[in-house]
C-alpha cells in the first residue's frame, strides 16, 4: 500500500493500489489483465473522445499506473483548488475517488477507476477552460457558442505535456481572468477580516464636513484601498479626490461629491461584490477565444464602445444599449465588423413596428415612412389596406429612406447576425447625457461615431476623414467594406479591471448577473451563503 498524502499535498493518505498488479501499471499489465482493457472501453464508451483517445493509446493507462505519479498529483491537487475558480468540487467528487483508489482489488476495478478519472478530468477541463454553465439555458440573450475543448486532443496533450502546466493552462489565458482570479482572493480575505466596516449613513457631504459620518466614509475607503490610512477628520481635498477615485471605478459622475449613488456604491457589502467577480469569471470563461489584436469591445453594463488594439484602448465613446423593457435588452455574442453603411436606409425590425409605428401607419400617420415592396419599389399609402393586415402578416417593409433625421443617423457599423444588431449615429443626441444609458430597442447607438469611424478606415486609408466624407456627401446609400474585417464583442460586465488591476463594478441592468449566480450556486460553483 503507498501513501501519498505528502505528494498530493491534501488532508488524507491516497492509496493507489492493494495489489502488486496495480503497481506494475504498465501498457504490457493491460495486455496480461485485459480486464483492465475491457473495464476501460466500457466506462468511456459514453464519450466518443474519450473512446478514441484510448483506442489509439492501446488502452494504455494514464491515472492509475506506477509511473502516473506525477500526472496524478498535478490533477488531484487541482481539483482541491477548484474553489479558487468558482468551480463547482462537489461535482468532481475528489473524497469519492481518493476512496476508490484505496479500495481497488482487481484490474477490472483499476480500468474503472481508470475511465473514472478520465471522465473527471474532462469535466473539470471543460468547466475550468470554457465554462460550468451553458448560458443559453440561463438567459436566452446570451447567445455564446462556448470554446469547448475537443476531448481527444485534450487527452491527448495531458499525455504528452507536463501536468501541472497542462492543467494549469487550462484556464483562459486573457489578462482578465488573472486580475479577476487575484481580486476574489482579495475580496476573501477582506470578508474573512470582517468585511469594510461600518457603512456609510446617506448624509449630505459638503467641502469642510466633519463629524461622525465623514470618519465612516474616510475608514470605508481606507477599507476598500482607496485612500491612505489617515486620521483627517474632515471633507477635504484629499477625501474628496478618494471619492473620485471610487467613482470612475464604480460608472459615477466623478465629481468628488459623495452623494445618494456614491453612497449606495460605497455601501454594498464585499460578498456582492464578489458575487460579481464569481459571474465574471464565469464569463471570461465563456469567451474563452481570440479576440483579435484589434477589436471592437462593448460592455452593456458600462455604456461604452471601445476599439482595442494589442490589449490597448486607442478609441472609446459613449454607447446606449437596448432597454430594460421586454424585447428591448440588447443581446451579448461576438460577431464579425465586415463594412459600414454611410448614408443608410432604416428597415423597421416587425417587432419595432408592432410596438412603435403600427398604429401611426394605419391611421395615416408616420409620412416619413415608406411602404417598399419586395422588389424595392416604393408603394403608395392609398394602395394599401391596412384593415386587412396585421404587423405579423403585413406583405410589405417599412422603410425611412437616408437623410438628417434618420433614425440610424448617418453610418452604422454592420457584423451580420441573426438578432439585426448593429452600431450606429442617432439624431437623439440629448439621450447621451444621461448616466443610465438604457434607450435603444436593442442596437448600440455612439455618441461619437464618425471619429469611431475614421479610426476603423485608418488601416486602410491614409486620409480616413476625407474618404468618409467623399461617400457621406453624396447623400446616397453606400456600403464601405473593412479591408481588415474587425471581430465585435458586445459583452455584460457588472464587475471588470482596468489595465492597473483595480476592480470596477456596474449595476446589473437587465439582471442577467444575478440568474447567472443563482444558476452558479444550483451546480455547487459557490455557497448560497456567499
Amino acid at each position: 500500500m503507498l501513501n501519498f498524502k505528502a505528494s498530493l499535498g491534501v488532508s488524507r493518505a491516497v492509496a493507489v493500489g492493494a495489489t502488486a498488479f496495480l503497481l506494475s501499471g504498465t501498457a504490457a499489465v493491460a495486455q496480461h489483465f485485459p480486464a483492465f482493457q475491457q473495464a476501460v472501453a466500457e466506462g468511456v464508451s459514453g464519450n466518443p473522445g474519450l473512446s478514441e483517445f484510448y483506442r489509439t493509446a492501446k488502452y494504455d493507462d494514464l491515472w492509475t499506473g506506477a509511473d502516473d505519479a506525477a500526472r496524478r498529483t498535478a490533477f488531484l491537487t487541482a481539483l482541491t483548488r477548484a474553489p479558487e475558480h468558482g468551480l463547482p468540487v462537489q461535482r468532481y467528487d475528489v473524497p469519492g475517488l481518493m476512496d476508490a483508489f484505496d479500495t481497488v482489488q482487481s484490474e477490472r476495478d483499476r480500468g474503472k477507476l481508470e475511465a473514472r478519472m478520465s471522465q473527471t478530468f474532462v469535466q473539470f477541463a471543460t468547466d475550468l477552460h470554457s465554462g460550468v454553465l451553458d448560458p443559453s439555458r440561463v438567459d436566452a440573450a446570451i447567445v455564446r457558442v462556448l470554446p469547448r475543448p475537443d476531448v481527444a486532443q485534450l487527452m491527448t496533450g495531458l499525455a504528452t505535456a507536463p501536468a501541472a502546466a497542462f492543467i494549469r493552462n487550462l484556464a483562459p489565458s486573457a489578462p482578465e481572468y488573472a486580475r479577476l482570479f487575484r481580486s476574489k482572493r482579495d475580496l476573501e480575505v477582506a470578508i474573512a477580516q470582517g468585511g469594510w466596516g461600518p457603512s456609510v449613513p446617506q448624509v449630505r457631504f459638503a467641502p469642510g464636513s466633519s463629524g461622525p459620518a465623514v470618519i465612516a466614509l474616510r475608514n470605508r475607503l481606507i477599507a476598500m484601498g482607496y485612500l491612505e490610512r489617515s486620521a483627517l477628520g474632515s471633507y477635504d481635498g484629499v477625501l474628496q479626490t478618494a471619492v473620485q477615485r471610487f467613482q470612475v471605478n464604480h460608472g459615477i459622475e466623478p465629481d468628488g461629491i459623495a452623494g445618494p449613488a456614491t453612497i449606495r456604491a460605497l455601501n454594498v457589502s464585499p460578498q456582492d461584490r464578489l458575487r460579481s467577480v464569481i459571474v465574471a469569471m464565469e464569463r471570461e470563461r465563456w469567451m474563452n477565444i481570440p479576440r483579435g489584436s484589434r477589436h471592437v469591445w462593448v460592455n452593456l453594463t458600462d455604456f461604452y464602445a471601445r476599439i482595442v488594439d494589442n490589449d490597448i484602448v486607442t478609441f472609446e465613446t459613449k454607447a446606449i444599449v437596448g432597454a430594460r423593457s421586454d424585447g428591448k435588452p440588447t443581446p451579448e455574442f461576438s460577431e464579425t465588423m465586415k463594412y459600414l453603411e454611410i448614408n443608410p436606409d432604416w428597415t423597421l425590425p416587425r417587432s419595432i413596428l408592432a410596438r412603435s409605428y403600427w398604429g401611426a401607419l394605419a391611421s395615416g400617420g408616420a409620412q416619413h415612412l415608406q411602404i417598399v415592396d419586395a422588389s424595392g419599389r416604393v408603394v403608395p399609402r392609398s394602395a394599401v389596406n391596412f384593415a386587412r393586415y396585421t404587423p405579423r402578416n403585413f406583405p410589405f417593409n417599412v422603410r425611412q429612406p437616408p437623410g438628417p433625421s434618420n433614425a440610424l443617423g448617418e453610418v452604422k457599423f454592420m457584423f451580420p447576425n441573426p438578432y439585426a444588431i448593429y452600431l450606429h449615429d442617432t439624431p437623439d443626441q440629448h439621450l447621451f447625457n444621461t448616466v443610465d444609458r438604457t434607450h435603444s430597442s436593442g442596437c448600440v447607438r455612439l455618441d461619437d461615431p464618425r471619429d469611431f469611424a475614421y479610426e476603423l478606415l485608418s488601416r486602410q486609408s491614409d486620409s480616413p476623414r476625407e474618404l468618409y466624407h467623399s461617400i457621406l456627401n453624396t447623400g446616397q446609400q453606400t456600403r464601405l467594406y473593412l479591408d481588415d474585417p474587425v471581430p465585435v464583442h458586445l459583452v455584460y460586465r457588472t464587475a471588470f479591471t482596468n489595465v492597473r488591476g483595480e476592480l470596477n463594478f456596474r449595476d446589473d441592468i437587465y439582471g442577467r448577473d444575478e440568474r447567472i449566480f443563482r444558476a452558479l450556486v444550483a451546480e455547487g460553483a459557490v455557497n448560497p451563503a456567499t
